[in-house]
């Protein structure tokens, strides 16, 4: 991208005080249009004569920032007067925060960067003549009212300071060569939740459930005298006595403290987010009352494509988990987790619940950037990071999290039908696949490398986080899984996949011999579902054995996603069901029956006896395993898109009931239009009513028929298995 404008930063560092940079300027004809374009090293808010401009939180953003920083456009002709006044406020962000312990290597890196913008605003007027106003030396910068501001420990606000602009700025040599156009979806404040109750605990502390966890900002109303304090703190859960609980944020204060002025006023934060339910009053003038404050949900601003409504209340709500926990985590980039001090864009999470994410959520945008940023901080041996932006810059990749550049591009392509994407990611799909074929001990598999396992796999040994199942095998799986891919987006592109199907051939066969037990719930999984056992039926059915043994699933973030498929695709769907509707600890449901409201990142988050599973890895708000959702619509409803006409351009709906619920009724808004698959029981009969935007085969009871554009109904005994 070509920019010409230079960089300014604050002569003198402002330490804490986020810095807010000014410049005043005379429209002196009538204007016909005005753009401001604008980035800074941090995140900011920019105004234009005290309005707010454009709807960006957190902008610019969060990127591979030492390869690409994005730059905003805003169209303010509306905001334009005669005499204006533009602002920039800018707080640490991603860019220059103090990250957890460790990414030290990185903080070293980014730290000694400074609070610094460049922007430039272009006046177009109505005889055709335009005005370039810049940053440069004639900009000014004050102390704003924000004392600090940072991701994880929060925001202090002295509402009391109004910003003296006297302060000198000086060129700064920031870099031009990363920036790049607005690429990614916005984060906006895209709900507002009200109270649901006001709480008095044990320890007499005051604390506002708002009924659900969400991430995002706190707004308080009030009406204060000055130098009244406002100061909050942030939970996701009470423990089991009912008080305040943050030992799982570790080492992130969570905190809101705000000085108040004179007067009536509203104030929330500006410059950082949070993840909570609960909000614990430490100090405020005058009674606590829920009218006073509201939560704004901040997300990416992404549209919702899927619905999953069923007769199963928990089910039900279990979807709602879901939903609330990827808008919480899809926060610019697909983190983790949004309340700890981690939130990091683990490359493992996302692959995981990729699919998922493109039926709850139109991502393509979203996902298209965030994967841009993969290829940038990918090396050039193949090697891809844990986390995108790679903060922690670790040495060993691991197997099912740098899969992420094949898996969830190819998944991406699948849902959109756009070849873009994958055009954009083949050179790094290529290049991961030489990263494991030349990064083994062993000729045809991935073995010997440093991995995460099934991680939290119910079957792990005592003392770890890891299942059971063999790294080995699994990283094997994987690397044979994504050459599988690799050549399918060859043969979208047109591109020779004759040297990946002959790799594919060697993977599958060394695999074969090599790997001839599964000892494990996910070794099972893992063989079948990407059908590298010499008989997948046999290892589907062992599978089965493991399951009905065990009464519950074992599996971690490796086998889960796929476990339901693998049940239901060879001949368990009932078992499958069992899994899914499962009430009792481990399962999807249990968390709901503790009052979840979003998924968990341990199924025992919180055991039946009230206690936690941990206080130094236990997200309440962790995507991951809500990937089952993804079972739901190609299964249980069975909405599918058809691999030679992606993005639903073909369209096979086989759908799979089972008794113990009465209806289930799911939609996709897809790029060819609206998908619903609807069933429910009619007497003895099962009634599927479906509708599609264009031809679709639709497979009933064993029976495959093709049907035209619009609704079609049909039936089958409910005592059959379908």
């Amino acid at each position: 991208m070509k920019w010409n404008a230079k960089w300014i930063k604050p002569v003198q560092e402002h330490q804490d005080i986020a810095p807010v940079f000014s410049r005043e300027f005379r429209v002196k004809k009538e204007l016909k249009h005005a753009e401001l374009k604008c980035t800074v090293l941090g995140v900011y808010e920019a105004r234009l004569n005290g309005n707010r401009i454009g709807d960006f939180y957190m902008a610019p953003g969060w990127t591979a920032y030492n390869h690409r920083l994005q730059v905003q456009s805003y169209d303010v002709t509306s905001l334009i007067k005669e005499e204006n006044h533009l602002t920039i406020l800018i707080g640490k962000g991603w860019y220059r925060n103090p990250l957890a312990d460790w990414a030290r290597k990185y903080q070293k890196e980014m730290m000694k960067f400074p609070a610094a913008c460049t922007a430039v605003l272009t006046l177009t007027y109505l005889d055709g003549s335009q005005e370039i106003i810049e940053t440069d030396e004639q900009w000014t910068c004050a102390d704003s009212q924000v004392l600090f501001s940072e991701l994880y420990d929060g925001e202090i606000v002295d509402g009391r300071v109004i910003p003296v602009y006297d302060h000198k700025v000086e060129l700064f040599d920031g870099p031009t060569h990363t920036l790049i156009e607005q690429e990614g979806e916005e984060i906006r404040e895209m709900e507002i939740l009200h109270p649901m109750r006001l709480i008095v605990t044990p320890k007499q502390e005051v604390v506002l459930d708002f009924g659900q966890n969400l991430t995002g900002l706190v707004e308080v109303c009030v009406d204060a005298h000055e130098n009244d304090v406002i100061d909050l703190s942030f939970a996701e859960v009470l423990d089991k006595d009912g008080n305040f609980y943050t030992e799982n944020y570790r080492g992130a204060k969570a905190m809101y403290r705000y000085i108040c002025h004179e007067g009536k006023q509203t104030h929330h934060p500006k410059l950082t987010f949070w993840g909570f339910r609960y909000v614990r009053v430490n100090e405020f003038p005058g009674t606590v009352s829920m009218d006073q404050f509201k939560a704004i949900a901040i997300y990416s601003n992404m549209k919702q494509t899927g619905h999953i409504e069923t007769s199963n209340s928990r089910l039900n709500q279990l979807f709602s988990n879901v939903l609330w926990g990827q808008k919480g985590n899809f926060v610019d980039v697909p983190t983790d987790c949004p309340q700890r001090d981690e939130r990091l864009g683990w490359t493992g999470d996302a692959q995981v619940f990729v699919k998922t994410a493109c039926l709850n959520y139109d991502v393509e945008t979203f996902f298209m950037k965030w994967l841009n940023d993969l290829s940038a901080h990918q090396h050039e041996d193949g090697y891809v990071p844990h986390v995108v932006p790679d903060v922690l810059q670790n040495p060993h990749a691991s197997t099912a999290w740098g899969d992420a550049a094949v898996i969830c591009p190819w998944e991406v392509y699948l849902a959109y039908g756009n070849p873009q994407v994958l055009e954009n990611q083949f050179e790094s799909m290529c290049k991961w696949i030489d990263y494991m074929s030349t990064h083994t001990t062993t000729p045809y598999l991935w073995t010997g490398g440093t991995h995460y396992g099934d991680w939290l796999g119910l079957d792990a040994p005592s003392g770890s986080y890891k299942g059971s199942s063999s790294e080995d095998l699994i990283a094997s799986a994987f690397y044979a899984r994504s050459v599988e891919l690799t050549i399918k987006a060859a043969e979208v592109l047109y591109k020779d996949a004759s040297e990946l199907k002959e790799l594919y051939r060697k993977i599958k066969q060394t695999f074969q011999k090599t790997f001839t037990e599964y000892r494990t719930q996910t070794e099972c999984v893992l063989a079948a579902h990407f059908k590298l056992a010499e008989d997948p039926q046999k290892a589907a059915d062992h599978l089965a054995e493991k399951v009905r043994k065990a009464g519950h699933l074992e599996t971690g973030f490796v086998g889960t996603p796929y476990l339901l498929h693998v049940l239901s695709d060879y001949g368990y769907s009932e078992l499958a069901y069992d899994l899914l509707l499962k009430e009792t600890y481990p399962s999807w449901l249990y968390p709901v029956t503790k009052g979840a409201t979003t998924v968990w990142e341990h199924w025992d988050g919180i055991m039946a006896n009230g206690d936690f599973w941990s206080a130094d890895m236990n997200s309440f708000n962790h995507y991951a395993y809500g990937s089952v959702c993804d079972w739901i619509y190609t299964k249980a409803a069975g909405i599918q898109t058809k691999e030679e006409a992606p993005g639903y351009q073909k369209i096979r709906i086989a759908p799979i009931p089972d008794k113990r619920l009465d209806w289930l009724r799911v939609s996709v808004q897809t790029r060819a239009g609206v998908v619903e698959s609807n069933w429910k029981k009619q007497e003895d009969m099962w009634r599927f009513d479906i509708t599609v935007p264009t031809e679709a085969e639709i497979i009933i009871n064993g029976k495959t028929m093709q049907v035209q554009k619009g609704t079609s109904c049909f039936f089958a005994p409910v005592s059959d298995k379908l």
